[in-house]
């Protein structure tokens, strides 16, 4: 019963978030309530609809040997760790998220991006994706193409292959011209994913396709890595010889995508791609849990502040938006006397807080404290000097 209550609430925390959403006016929308509206609607997706899926109607078993196993042939069959597939396909579906997300809400709107990344991804992406896989692993490994020849024929196999064909090849450029874009002229970002490609191929030489300490070990090193990549991509966009070496035009850029895309469709899978992926998926995950965690510290911050100030006083009055730039603010007004009254204005994009007193009678603004940062409450460090202003 109490399971039950929580899955409830989870539902009920969903709902009130994409209602304040839906209701926020001007594109005026708090990060808290869609981090809690993605967290909430895939957990309830994987626990309730997932699990449909795969009991009742593709129905799973764990007995069934896949391809992989049958067919070992160290090159395409490979058995491998279930996380490093997890990331192999993590990173192949959701990687052009974080870069196409963005232009779905300015083009959309937050409240339609938002339904059609959480919602189509549950109802319609992951289910179309998942059906799929299944279906190849139950018919030898057979790709899309092979498996409409097998069920629709000859001329079935023709009209898949090409739609598949003209399907990836605007992908491709879709996606080739994005990282074009996102890299044209950044040797910061060049040197960190051009350094993926040999880190990935040690993890892949150290876990060729094992489970166990292969994987765990692999894992670090990679990982261990990629920090090192990361990092050393700001030494070299400043050094004066290598920053020049990796500043590449928009047609070198294309140029190299087109290259990788031929090396990498001709290696081993479990040397390259899967690795590599997997090693992306730490990135990309990492990048999004950052985020959430983030944006709900300082969300959490302002509402513990402002509560605080609320019972500290008595007969507070409480308010909450968001400035000219855009940010979220939170606002709390105190009647100090008959005629004066304290004003608390605290800024989550600065994470700074201004104190002013108004005099209703005089109507005149006088400025206590402004741009105080937040970090420096608890230890009552010197702010700016108050200053009176009219």
């Amino acid at each position: 019963m109490l399971l039950v209550l929580v899955w409830i609430g989870v539902a009920a925390l969903g709902a009130f978030a994409f209602a304040m959403i839906s209701w926020a006016r001007g594109e005026h929308v708090g990060a808290a309530w869609l981090v809690i509206a993605a967290a909430c609607t895939y957990t309830l997706g994987y626990r309730f609809y997932g699990r449909f899926v795969a009991l009742r109607v593709l129905k799973l078993d764990d007995r069934n040997v896949t391809p992989a196993v049958r067919r070992n042939d160290g090159h395409d069959f490979v058995p491998t760790n279930r996380w490093v597939v997890y990331g192999h396909h993590f990173a192949a579906i959701a990687g052009p998220g974080p870069l196409i997300g963005p232009i779905l809400a300015a083009q959309f709107g937050y409240l339609p991006g938002t339904i059609w990344i959480l919602v189509g991804a549950v109802l319609g992406g992951a289910v179309q994706d998942f059906v799929i896989l299944v279906a190849s692993l139950r018919r030898d490994g057979r790709s899309l193409v092979r498996l409409a020849s097998d069920c629709l024929g000859p001329i079935g196999g023709i009209a898949a292959t090409l739609a598949v064909l003209l399907i990836i090849v605007i992908l491709i450029a879709v996606l080739g011209l994005v990282i074009v874009k996102a890299l044209a002229d950044s040797p910061w970002g060049v040197f960190t994913v051009a350094a993926t490609i040999p880190i990935a191929l040690i993890m892949g030489t150290i876990m060729r396709g094992g489970h166990g300490p292969r994987v765990g070990i692999a894992t670090a090193v990679g990982v261990a890595l990629l920090g090192v990549a990361l990092v050393g991509g700001h030494y070299v966009s400043v050094d004066p010889t290598l920053g020049p070496a990796f500043t590449l035009g928009g047609k070198a850029l294309a140029w190299s995508v087109i290259l990788y895309g031929l090396a990498a469709s001709t290696v081993p899978i479990w040397l390259l791609l899967a690795p590599r992926d997997y090693l992306s998926t730490f990135v990309k995950l990492g990048t999004i849990l950052a985020l959430a965690i983030g944006i709900l510290a300082v969300t959490a911050c302002i509402l513990f502040v402002g509560l605080v100030m609320m019972l500290a006083s008595p007969k507070p009055a409480f308010a909450t938006g968001q400035n000219d730039r855009g940010g979220d603010y939170i606002m709390l007004t105190q009647q100090l006397s008959n005629s004066v009254e304290g004003i608390v204005v605290i800024d989550a994009a600065s994470k700074r807080m201004s104190l002013y007193t108004l005099n209703s009678g005089n109507k005149r603004l006088d400025i206590l404290q402004r741009n105080l940062p937040l970090d420096r409450l608890p230890g009552g460090g010197a702010g700016e000097q108050p200053k009176r202003g009219g």
